[in-house]
C-alpha cells in the first residue's frame, strides 16, 4: 500500500476515536513529535497519548489534501472548528516510523474548552 493510501486509512481511523486501530499503523519504535508537545516514542506510548487525546476532546480531521514524495505523505487538514493543521508522516514497511504535526495548541485549548498550562 502507498504512503497516501495509508494515511487515509489512518485519518478514518482518527474520525473513529478508535486508538487500537491507529495503533496498528505505527512501527513499534515509531516517533509522533507534534511540536506544540513533546515527542511521544513507540507505538505504546503513542496509544496511549491518542486514548488521553480522544477523552478530553472531540477531534475530527477534514482532509484538504495529502500528498506523496518516496516514503513520505502529507496530511493537510482542517477541523469542523476552524483549526487547521499539517502532519508529515515517514512510512516505511507499509507502518508509519516517524510523524510530525503543526497546528496551534493554543487555539486547540480555547476551542474545546480545555485549560491553558502555562
Amino acid at each position: 500500500m502507498e504512503p497516501k493510501q495509508i494515511i487515509e486509512q489512518w485519518v478514518d481511523a482518527f474520525n473513529q476515536n478508535d486508538a487500537e486501530k491507529i495503533a496498528t499503523f505505527y512501527h513499534h519504535d515509531a516517533i509522533n513529535h507534534q511540536v506544540a508537545n513533546e515527542p511521544v516514542v513507540g507505538k505504546d506510548a503513542i496509544k496511549a497519548m491518542f486514548i488521553d487525546e480522544f477523552s478530553a476532546a472531540k477531534m475530527v480531521c477534514i482532509v484538504e489534501n495529502i500528498f506523496q514524495d518516496g516514503e513520505w505523505a502529507i496530511l493537510e487538514w482542517k477541523d469542523p472548528l476552524g483549526l487547521r493543521g499539517c502532519g508529515f508522516f515517514k512510512i516505511q514497511s507499509g507502518l508509519i516510523t516517524f510523524q510530525r504535526g503543526y497546528w496551534d495548541k493554543l487555539s486547540f485549548l480555547k476551542a474545546h474548552n480545555l485549560p491553558i498550562s502555562g
